[in-house]
């Protein structure tokens, strides 16, 4: 009797890791560590070298994507589109980062977990999620300011969730018209 009730156990335990593993897929969990830079990858001839980079801070053009939903990002999670979530060629895997667009002033900060985009000119794909809060969605692209940023662990936690950040205040107008004069004139 002993040996049978130990038998139906196994067998149970073994169908819920079974069912688990399908329904979750091999993915892996949502966490800040470890952080994975990773070697260089070359993608239709560009080179990307990631590296840890504290004081990232590029311009240039975000765009987003979505349909890709339940695929693996570069660090293994779970792609999910309405999450706040982004992609880079180099930066550490995670890493959080203000986004700002050029066009309103408006900032969202974004966990990044997977890699891309590989548009010549983009420096960021953003997550449905993320494109919606940022306000570019309908537009496909937009210009942006992308800076590396340490959350508090609060919006970390959020973020880990697939909730938003709290929110940021817009940045003022002068700041915005310098910054959309330095994308103009190609800087960084």
């Amino acid at each position: 009797m002993q040996r049978h009730t130990i038998i139906r156990a196994a067998a149970a335990a073994l169908a819920v890791l079974t069912l688990s593993a399908c329904a979750g897929g091999n993915y892996r969990p949502v966490a800040d560590t470890p952080v994975r830079i990773g070697p260089a990858y070359t993608i239709r001839g560009a080179t990307y070298v990631p590296a840890a980079a504290p004081a990232y801070d590029a311009l240039g053009y975000a765009s987003w994507y979505g349909s890709e939903s339940g695929n693996r990002t570069a660090n293994g999670e779970k792609f999910r589109p309405g999450w706040i979530t982004a992609a880079h060629t180099t930066l550490p895997l995670p890493t959080y980062v203000e986004v700002t667009a050029l066009d309103s002033g408006r900032r969202i900060i974004v966990r990044v977990n997977d890699r891309g985009p590989f548009a010549r000119g983009r420096v960021i794909d953003l997550s449905r999620g993320a494109a919606e809060q940022l306000g570019m969605k309908a537009q496909g692209h937009a210009p942006v300011r992308v800076r590396r940023v340490e959350p508090s662990e609060k919006d970390r936690a959020r973020l880990r969730k697939g909730k938003p950040a709290a929110s940021l205040a817009p940045i003022p107008e002068r700041e915005l018209l310098r910054l959309r004069a330095q994308l103009a004139a190609g800087g960084r």
